[in-house]
């Protein structure tokens, strides 16, 4: 049976990149004990970390490189969906044997599938490994909560879900509604929503990894019943969570200058593709980080 005990908070890390557009493994190391002594559960590989832009050699790298530095101190999740079945299953197998101890899957975008045919997929790569799998939901590949249930009744090991097609906080209830405990629920799209995903039935939340400790202190408010206190501090640091709003592109290059002010990063590049916020955006994330106390270097 797969392990249904993941919870509490995941952050999905940043890749830096060198001026070649190299990984900078001594960067990724640095943002991975950044985020251990933030006090994280787990940490992931997935959208956020541009995963979509590395090789399958630079895919082993990093996850080799988590892997090792984690060293058992907290879980590590890797995104192995694919535009093929048989891709992400392989994909799937590498995350298991590298050391993953679960995965993050979306159904194929280029050519979306019917129904019958996203069960299969998740299917096939549940059978392919035997760590538990994290359905992801979406906008560009949306798992609509009577699917998401289907899935975890026919691919066992998918008993995860990380919900971010908006509003999450309804999705997340009907899928807790109708999947009767079938999926264990968490949230993502930023962290933006976390308090009524909390309140409707996840039990944690997979943000950037730009200021953990902040999503630390508003978990552990929340499961200790400060509620308000949860609250305002989510709202003290909306400014910055805004920037999840306007792109994943922005999000890229917000999220990687704010890693770079506090002394993780060396710098904010982003790899090409890509479109470069204007100056003023970026100071504009510097001087909310500035205004709301986030500790820089």
């Amino acid at each position: 049976m797969p392990d249904r005990s993941l919870t509490g908070l995941y952050p999905i890390l940043s890749m830096p990149f060198d001026d070649q557009s190299r990984i900078d493994v001594e960067d990724l190391q640095r943002e991975i004990e950044f985020a251990i002594e933030a006090g994280v559960d787990g940490l992931g590989i997935a959208m956020a970390s541009e995963i979509f832009k590395l090789s399958e050699m630079e895919r082993d790298l990093v996850l080799k490189t988590l892997v090792q530095q984690v060293n058992g101190r907290v879980k590590v999740v890797m995104h192995t969906g694919a535009q093929g079945t048989a891709l992400a299953a392989a994909y799937s197998r590498q995350a298991q044997a590298l050391g993953a101890d679960a995965i993050m899957v979306t159904p194929p975008t280029l050519l979306p599938m019917p129904d019958a045919e996203v069960v299969e997929y998740f299917k096939r790569i549940s059978d392919a490994v035997s760590i538990p799998i994290f359905v992801q939901d979406i906008g560009a590949a949306p798992v609509p909560p009577q699917l998401a249930v289907e899935i975890a009744k026919r691919a066992e090991n998918a008993c995860y879900i990380k919900v971010e097609v908006p509003p999450t906080p309804p999705r997340v209830a009907e899928v807790k509604r109708i999947g009767r405990n079938k999926l264990v629920i968490f949230g993502g799209a930023g962290g933006r929503e976390l308090i009524g995903e909390l309140q409707n039935g996840s039990v944690g939340t997979m943000p950037g990894c730009a200021f953990p400790e902040v999503f630390r202190r508003i978990l552990d408010a929340h499961t200790s019943g400060l509620h308000a206190e949860a609250e305002t501090l989510l709202q003290q640091h909306m400014p910055l969570l805004d920037m999840y709003k306007e792109s994943l592109d922005v999000s890229y290059h917000l999220t990687k200058e704010l890693l770079r002010i506090r002394g993780i990063f060396k710098n904010a590049n982003v790899r090409h593709p890509t479109v470069r916020p204007d100056e003023a955006q970026f100071q504009n994330i510097r001087n909310i980080a500035k205004q709301i106390g986030l500790q820089t270097s």
